[in-house]
């Protein structure tokens, strides 16, 4: 059997439709999901949609609906936007499935005659909006909610709690043995700092709306909707009703997700399972947000980008290509057009593109298409600097790929492109051919075709329909194929850009 990968994605809030903060967090899971089956993991890759809670209800008021009807509407804009942007999901948990439904309230019972949940009167602060309570030293006495900045109001109810402060001595242990389990350092600094202030015992129950999970033994209190949604990542591989699957799958490889939901992930989520006795995940990796043209992204200024939109117009493998490559991933990035127009210009139609299609109308022009065989050359040093590349390249890649750097993954492909590139220039195919040195020109045909090979394998996760559209034009039909291998010749079949000039 091969080694496994789980990977997750958040599950999102129904409340909305998705948008390119959305898309980031989905294309960058598919990223790595697609990355570790290339290298021949099984791979799960979970997502899926969050659809209870006191918005959701209001919402389904607004619209004169029900909540089900409501959710089941917005689920499916969900599934139509991962569609058209190719996340290669395995599984899709909705926390309105019965399946999931049970699983919550067999851990909320399992924990209540733990006793590690119990009942008492919940007096605080609470966001409406974002359905959280906080305490007055999260509030440093400004009485708005530190997520969206809105006024907080102060609430008493009868409620049951989960005793998180029992798990704080040892969720800074595990955490300051474990440093790469929440990521990038900076998120990993923020949990730690907010678990030594002090951890209160958290409200996990609601009485004043009933579209969410009943407690099992309490019909009257619905169960807290981040409770709720964090046991989705475990009851959609069978816990608890099929321990073997479970088994196969737990514990997750990544949890990935906007850094806004970090610390549930990172404090809540982890206490619950150790009060579980189930292990934890191996990272929480908290990726920074997207601003639009400097401006955070609002829907009452009008500024939200749709990236099924996005990819509509410029090319799906263009939009997952720019959100990847732009900024470090954990970094805030800032999205513009210009940005992304420039990208493609620079690095798809002139890099990429402008390698792929000189290197065949070459092949084409001066060996009739057929793909001469590699061969030594009287190295020169640009020939050994470029053989070395062509074969450090792929380490490199694998090393950021498995740290979660995909920008530097990408940022190390093309820099075999820009030599790759440069590489004609220095090596003149056009001079050699006037010249007659065949056995020169060959080599030099050789080595830039396996360059291309190379990229357009690892290009693949990343922009799986480009990859595609190289290996046709190269003459190779199977994904991750070493041409090198084969007896055959091989067959360039030249076809249309791969990526247009846009003006600007």
């Amino acid at each position: 059997m091969s080694p496994k990968y789980y990977i997750t994605s958040p599950i999102y809030y129904v409340n909305d439709v998705p948008h390119i903060g959305h898309g980031y967090t989905q294309i960058a899971c598919d990223v790595l999901a697609r990355w570790n089956r290339l290298k021949g993991l099984d791979v799960k890759f979970l997502t899926g949609t969050d659809e209870h809670g006191m918005k959701i209800a209001r919402a389904a008021d607004e619209a004169g609906t029900s909540s089900k009807e409501h959710v089941d509407s917005m689920v499916q804009k969900f599934k139509e936007a991962w569609g058209k942007l190719d996340i290669s999901y395995d599984l899709f948990i909705r926390t309105t499935d019965r399946k999931h439904e049970k699983a919550v309230q067999s851990i909320f019972q399992k924990l209540y005659e733990k006793g590690d949940i119990y009942k008492g009167t919940y007096q605080g602060w609470y966001c409406r909006p974002c359905e959280a309570y906080w305490t007055e030293f999260q509030l440093q006495d400004k009485k708005v909610c530190p997520d969206c900045g809105r006024p907080v109001e102060k609430i008493e109810e009868e409620a049951y709690f989960f005793a998180l402060s029992r798990y704080q001595d040892r969720l800074l242990s595990y955490i300051n043995s474990h440093p790469d389990f929440i990521r990038p350092a900076s998120r990993r600094n923020e949990v730690v700092n907010f678990i030594q202030s002090g951890l209160k015992d958290l409200n996990v129950s609601r009485t004043n709306f009933s579209w969410g999970i009943q407690v099992p033994f309490d019909p009257g209190h619905v169960i807290y909707v981040w409770f709720d949604a964090l046991v989705n990542y475990i009851s959609a591989i069978g816990y608890p009703q099929d321990m073997e699957e479970f088994s196969k799958w737990w514990p997750a490889d990544v949890h990935l997700m906007g850094k806004e939901i970090v610390r549930f992930h990172a404090v809540i989520w982890p206490a619950i399972l150790m009060a579980l006795d189930l292990p934890l995940p191996g990272i929480v990796f908290g990726h920074g947000w997207w601003t639009v043209e400097g401006q955070k992204m609002s829907k009452s200024v009008g500024n939200a980008v749709d990236p099924v939109v996005l990819s509509e117009e410029f090319g799906l493998d263009v939009v997952r290509y720019f959100l990847m490559r732009e900024v470090p991933f954990g970094s805030d990035g800032d999205f513009s057009r210009q940005a992304l127009i420039s990208r493609y210009n620079s690095d798809l139609a002139n890099d990429l593109g402008n390698l792929l299609s000189r290197t065949l109308t070459m092949i084409d022009k001066y060996f009739g298409g057929t793909v001469p065989k590699a061969q030594k050359l009287t190295a020169s040093s640009q020939d050994a600097v470029f053989l070395e590349l062509i074969i450090d390249t792929p380490k490199k890649y694998e090393q950021a790929m498995d740290e979660i750097l995909p920008s530097e993954a990408l940022a190390g492909v093309w820099g075999l492109i820009s030599f790759a590139n440069s590489y004609i220039e220095q090596k003149a195919p056009w001079s050699l051919a006037k010249q007659g040195k065949t056995q020169e020109l060959a080599a030099v045909m050789a080595n830039l075709f396996e360059s291309l090979r190379v990229v357009s394998i690892l290009i693949e996760p990343f922009m799986p329909e480009t990859s595609v559209r190289m290996r046709q034009q190269m003459g190779l039909d199977w994904a991750g194929g070493s041409c090198r291998e084969k007896d055959a010749d091989i067959k360039v079949q030249k076809g249309s850009p791969l990526f247009p000039r846009l003006a600007k």
